[in-house]
């Protein structure tokens, strides 16, 4: 079995890692100083920055730094890539390298162009970059351009670019929200009327039991362990529900914490592990459970939720032996967590992608939610639902109208001050234009931030489809993935300033609806970089008539704040942040009473049937997942140290399926999926038996087009897969 070069997350090798980073990043001192800006962390969206300075959190405390934070400031600081290097490299060179092999070019100093058939990138000026992007854009049919975002764009950057693409007339706008928490907002909505967390960090501080599902905050989201340590501290239980058991998530050394750096602290009382894609059974076993033995609040449901009868139906005709089969969770140890749970006075429940990517991830949330409400832990102090975004304003990019639909008051709002008519039911999701693309339906695209190819199902398909589009615009700080394998037939890249280089202040949101405001600075590196709000304005300048908008009022971030305070709902405090530097809390979506945002004040249980995701024999249940030294799409370290792997080319299994298979640590083996093929090597770990686990984007490859229909996000977690050996084209026996 691989063995990690540590015992524990976090601890000195965290510290040695942050030592190595600062000297990439031309010293400690000015990695720090960059840290310490007044700017929101770069990373998740657990909430980091602002007013008071980077590397504290919204409850003020300092410091709150992770690895995640110091690999992302540190590649922003990245020399930039020469001139030269383009002259000569062919785009069939870097077609050949990796995630990390593009992200350790550096960055982007200057405009990029690449015509159809040109065989290198060349540098062009902006007037020409972006008289190209505008014509591409005016002899298009707005209604075959898409409009997209990652989750690193400002607010404002985000308000304006929907602004915009709605104001030339196409609806086909979206984020990268669709690929991974909209399960949970589609969820969540249904729920208690809000698509995003229940509760503010606070209650965390309140809870006396946390249950993270799906979810690997040690290598992902470091600073949530430091509030799982603490609740322990103070008496509390942590339950962790994860296929593969994870070295940061049983034993963590908190840098911060000089008792938790010293001796180690323990992060989870108990760890279930699942099969992958069977949460839904593991949930409702916990909620048989919490009826069974007297533990649900009756006063709650009957006096604030609905749907209950319904659910209780279909517990009662789920029979114990098949909802523990299904999930591959011994009875004993559903038992040992509903006893928590029941001692539990307040709980909050956390999940990520583990939960979301299937294509039974609405289910998933709504089977927790049913658990979560039938303890009373809905609009109550210290308890409540938390999606942990990765991405650290990909919520605030949706609350600022980077999606198809709208919110019915941000919807009249912008016809009454704009003159935008926003139709209901117009416009593509994310994997829409994708289909439309390979379909030949998109004439250009408009890419802000992100890897909108790595981020697909099935790379050879989305590869194809990206390289179908006339013309790709994209603007972003560094190269990657997408601007190679996903460019359009002429592509354009334009170069952009990291939020905490921006002249002017930019907002953003946290997980907690918590929004910040980042000052901004200078340049980490010298280049014809722009603000994402420039670049913005001057296409729209391009392709919308004259005297529509003030282009040059709506570059003022000032402005644009004010105009978000009119159109987004609860950002009305955004109006004036400029005087008042208060940061906010948006109203209407945390519950800390129970009275919902739902018609009828009340929450609601959803009956989840089980899913139809059960391999045939011979088959494996495959997931895909991240590695600690990566950040989303972004891949800074091969190696994955809590795991133990030197490389990213490995299929992770369980010893017992090695054995049966007559496997070893190392056998290259074949991963056979219905939609492709890859080599790896084996590596043991401690995984659920029947289970197998991978690296994305690499893995894309294996896994199928297949959505969860409510959400639209693809299944990335719950794919059958077969194994052959390398060698041989002999299937290993079942």
């Amino acid at each position: 079995m691989a063995r990690p070069r540590v015992r524990g997350g976090g601890g000195l090798a965290a510290v040695a890692y942050v030592l190595r980073k600062g000297r990439e990043a031309g010293g400690l001192v000015r990695l720090y100083r960059r840290l310490r800006s007044r700017n929101a962390c770069k990373t998740c969206a657990l909430g980091m920055g602002g007013q008071q300075g980077g590397m504290v959190n919204e409850a003020g405390h300092f410091p709150e730094v992770c690895k995640k934070a110091v690999q992302a400031q540190a590649g922003d600081m990245a020399a930039p890539i020469a001139e030269q290097y383009f002259r000569s490299t062919p785009i069939a060179a870097l077609e050949r390298l990796g995630s990390a092999e593009l992200e350790r070019l550096g960055r982007l100093a200057f405009p990029l162009v690449a015509a159809d058939g040109d065989p290198r990138f060349r540098r062009i000026s902006w007037a020409e970059a972006l008289d190209r992007a505008g014509a591409a854009l005016r002899g298009a049919p707005p209604d075959q351009v898409f409009f997209y975002s990652s989750g690193r764009a400002s607010n404002e950057a985000a308000f304006l670019m929907q602004l915009v693409a709605r104001a030339y007339g196409t609806a086909n706008i979206h984020n990268c929200s669709f690929y991974c928490h909209s399960a949970s907002s589609v969820a969540l909505a249904q729920v208690y009327g809000s698509g995003t967390a229940s509760i503010t960090l606070e209650d965390l501080t309140q809870a006396d039991l946390v249950l993270v599902a799906g979810a690997n905050p040690a290598s992902n989201h470091p600073r949530l362990v430091s509030q799982l340590v603490q609740l322990r501290r103070r008496g509390g239980k942590v339950i962790v529900v994860n296929p593969l058991r994870e070295l940061g998530l049983v034993r963590f050394r908190v840098p911060s914490d000089w008792r938790s750096m010293l001796f180690g602290s323990t992060v989870s009382d108990l760890y279930l592990q699942p099969h992958v894609g069977a949460d839904v059974a593991l949930f409702k076993a916990l909620l048989k459970g919490v009826v069974e033995v007297g533990a649900a609040d009756r006063a709650f449901i009957a006096e604030h939720t609905s749907g209950w009868e319904a659910v209780a139906a279909d517990l009662a005709a789920s029979s114990w032996d098949e909802l523990a089969r299904r999930s591959g969770v011994a009875r004993a140890e559903i038992d040992r967590a509903v006893a928590l749970l029941a001692a539990a006075r307040r709980g909050v429940f956390c999940w990520a992608m583990g939960l979301t990517h299937h294509a039974h991830g609405v289910d998933n949330v709504l089977a927790l939610a049913n658990l979560a409400l039938a303890r009373g832990w809905l609009g109550r102090p210290g308890c409540g639902l938390l999606p942990i975004r990765g991405h650290s304003n990909v919520q605030g990019v949706g609350s600022c109208g980077m999606t198809p639909s709208l919110k019915q008051a941000f919807a009249a709002r912008l016809e009454e001050l704009y003159g935008i008519r926003v139709v209901p039911g117009v416009g593509q999701d994310t994997y829409s234009s994708m289909v439309a693309a390979a379909e030949g339906r998109i004439q250009a695209c408009v890419l802000l931030g992100g890897n909108l190819f790595a981020s697909n199902p099935d790379r050879a398909w989305t590869a194809a489809a990206l390289r179908r589009v006339p013309t790709s615009i994209a603007i972003t700080t560094k190269l990657n993935e997408c601007h190679v394998h996903g460019r359009g037939r002429t592509a354009i890249i334009l170069p952009v300033l990291a939020r905490d280089e921006e002249a002017q202040a930019t907002t953003q949101e946290s997980m907690f609806n918590f929004v910040r405001l980042s000052e901004g600075g200078t340049p980490a590196v010298a280049g014809e970089m722009r603000s994402e709000v420039e670049v913005i304005a001057s296409l729209a300048e391009l392709i919308l008539p004259s005297g529509r908008f003030d282009w040059s009022a709506l570059r003022s971030h000032r402005r644009l704040r004010e105009e978000m305070a009119k159109v987004v709902p609860g950002f009305g405090a955004l109006a004036r942040i400029d005087e008042t530097r208060r940061e906010f809390t948006i109203a209407g979506r945390t519950f800390h009473e129970a009275r919902f945002a739902t018609p009828d004040g009340r929450a609601r249980f959803h009956p989840t049937p089980l899913p139809d995701f059960v391999p045939a024999a011979g088959e494996f249940r495959l997931t895909t997942l991240r590695s600690e030294g990566q950040f989303n799409t972004v891949v800074y370290e091969e190696e994955d140290v809590y795991r133990g792997n030197r490389r990213r080319d490995v299929v992770m299994m369980a010893a017992a399926d090695a054995a049966r298979l007559g496997v070893t640590e190392g056998d290259r083996v074949v991963v056979v999926t219905d939609v492709g093929q890859l080599e790896a090597a084996v590596a043991l770990v401690d995984i659920r038996p029947g289970n197998l686990a991978m690296y994305y984007p690499e893995a894309n490859a294996l896994v199928p087009r297949r959505l969860d229909g409510r959400s639209k996000t693809p299944a990335f977690k719950s794919v059958a897969a077969r194994l052959r050996r390398a060698v041989a084209s002999v299937a290993l026996a079942s």
